[in-house]
């Protein structure tokens, strides 16, 4: 569209004009924030709560347990002592919930430290069988009396 197009539009949907930028004069190239970065800080920032809430949940089941063992000691109930049983269940379970949630964390948060050891294993010998079997079994190998005989007619 042109200006005058864009006045005239603006004009008739009593809206304010639209200023027109050259494009040689933008220079400065804002790019926006990752997808993948607002993800992660996300990610971190739910398990954070989710591990803050815990640790209080876990905190205040910890003062319910002493406070009904208070009330359980006193009353001599069964169902008193059954409540404490529950009590206990439910803390087992908040912690080992706990540890599922670090686990989740770590799955859900990809890591870019992953580092890739490849080891290749491929030896290639270049020479005859006799000399590949000469490496192999040295104890029957024939450079060793070859080697031998050298060094006593070196010595003599």
């Amino acid at each position: 569209m042109t200006e005058d197009t864009d006045k005239k539009l603006s004009k008739i949907l009593d809206l304010p004009e639209i200023e027109t930028i050259d494009d040689k004069k933008v220079t400065d190239i804002v790019e926006p924030k990752s997808i993948k970065r607002q993800k992660k800080d996300l990610v971190r920032q739910d398990f954070s709560e989710a591990r803050n809430n815990m640790k209080q949940l876990i905190s205040t089941g910890f003062d319910a347990i002493d406070e009904m063992m208070k009330v359980a000691n006193a009353s001599d109930s069964p169902r008193a002592y059954e409540v404490v049983s529950i009590l206990l269940k439910t803390m087992t379970e908040m912690n080992s919930e706990m540890i599922s949630l670090h686990e989740k964390a770590n799955k859900a948060e990809p890591q870019t430290n992953k580092s890739v050891n490849n080891t290749t294993n491929n030896s290639i010998f270049v020479g005859s069988t006799k000399d590949l079997q000469n490496l192999i079994n040295q104890s029957r190998s024939q450079l060793k009396y070859i080697n031998n005989e050298e060094m006593k007619n070196d010595e003599a």
